[in-house]
């Protein structure tokens, strides 16, 4: 195994330099004023522009804000809202958010005006126009009071005239209310998926602990593109940062290993359904038999001590990883450590001097807020 797994690392040209990244943290929305009707930018393509706005994990605006820099026809960014004039769908190829909303005011008072004919109609073709675009096959609401009586009403009149099933929890459709800051009015907001574009398409196969794919993303902006990468993700798990990795450039090589055969075999259906060359072995992390040298990016999502591994095991996983990693790396190689056990990994970097490193950003998820590191040798 360990030298099938040398095969699949070793690159098609020299490098040169082979010498001797409760209660439930929300994930952060957009929340700058939005421009009055006069203020909105002019047509920038065949369509009409229409604002938007993308929900991200908290501490990954920045990631979100330079990918959405990256979009044709993207204008009048403002925190997370934006004004975009070309498809929808090209919104849904973004990588770093959560989910992307359809973004519509109506200056009413409070959300129960919304039953009023005019206002009403007005909502429902808003609506059926996010749904006949995303395909959404029914809908529900997030507000404050969705179970009211209002609400309910509200439900029923949509359900009519969208010909749509109201589905209070697994809704396609998912619509939120929020009080415009600005003004006197209430912003509807409508995801134009029927999914989060978090749950990747190719994810056919998920395990306790997963790796959330916006994270991942994050993770290879902080280390890097480039199409010479050998790269290395032990502790591969379900194969997110390999599969999300494979999709943003080609690479060298990508190679996976986990300890797990449960997890190796999640991580090979999800690249089947993501239709990835990646390799990836049964074969602990800690023992590859690799020769040295044989990576220039290692990026690892570390064992927490919750739902994988324990705090006790990682007090000794972790330094014995940090000298394994810097044998695997090439002269210039460099390392994305995503953790939770945050002041263990900070007091093992501390401890060690084969490795030097910084803080790249800390995410908030599902209670959790690892932090992302950067790593080189030192």
């Amino acid at each position: 195994m360990a030298a099938r797994l040398a095969r699949g690392a070793r690159p098609r040209r020299p490098h040169a330099d082979d010498d001797g990244t409760g209660a439930e943290e929300r994930p952060a929305r957009g929340r700058e004023p939005v421009g009055k009707r006069s203020e909105r930018p002019k047509r920038l393509s065949h369509l009409k522009a229409r604002q938007y706005e993308v929900e991200v994990l908290r501490g990954l605006e920045s990631y979100a804000a330079a990918e959405l820099s990256t979009v044709p026809d993207v204008r009048d960014v403002r925190g997370l809202r934006f004004w975009f004039g070309g498809e929808t769908a090209r919104l849904t190829r973004l990588r770093s958010a959560v989910a992307v909303y359809q973004v519509r005011r109506f200056d009413v008072p409070r959300p129960k005006a919304l039953l009023g004919h005019q206002q009403l109609v007005q909502l429902a073709e808003y609506l059926a126009g996010v749904a006949r675009e995303g395909g959404h096959a029914s809908f529900r609401f997030s507000a404050a009071g969705r179970d009211s009586e209002v609400f309910t009403r509200l439900a029923a009149e949509l359900s009519t005239l969208l010909a749509l099933p109201y589905d209070a929890n697994e809704g396609e459709l998912l619509v939120r209310f929020v009080r415009a800051e600005d003004a006197d009015a209430w912003d509807v907001l409508a995801r134009v998926t029927p999914r989060p574009l978090s749950a990747r398409p190719w994810r056919a196969c998920n395990r306790a602990g997963g790796l959330n794919a916006t994270i991942a993303h994050a993770m290879l902006r902080v280390g890097g593109l480039s199409e010479r990468d050998r790269i290395f993700n032990p502790m591969c798990g379900s194969g997110t940062l390999l599969i999300e990795r494979a999709g943003m450039m080609p690479a060298e090589a990508l190679v996976g290993v986990d300890i797990d055969e449960e997890a190796v075999d999640c991580a090979r259906e999800n690249i089947r359904a993501a239709r990835r060359d990646i390799e990836v072995a049964h074969v602990d992390a800690l023992a590859t038999g690799l020769p040295a040298r044989s990576f220039d990016l290692i990026l690892v999502d570390l064992p927490w001590g919750d739902a994988i591994g324990s705090h006790t095991s990682n007090e000794t996983l972790y330094p014995a990883f940090l000298a394994e990693m810097h044998r695997l790396t090439s002269k210039h190689g460099r390392m994305v450590v995503l953790t939770h056990e945050l002041r263990l990994f900070e007091r093992t970097l501390a401890d060690q001097d084969r490795w030097r490193g910084r803080e790249a950003f800390q995410a908030y998820s599902g209670g959790h807020h690892p932090r992302a590191y950067l790593l080189s040798r030192a």
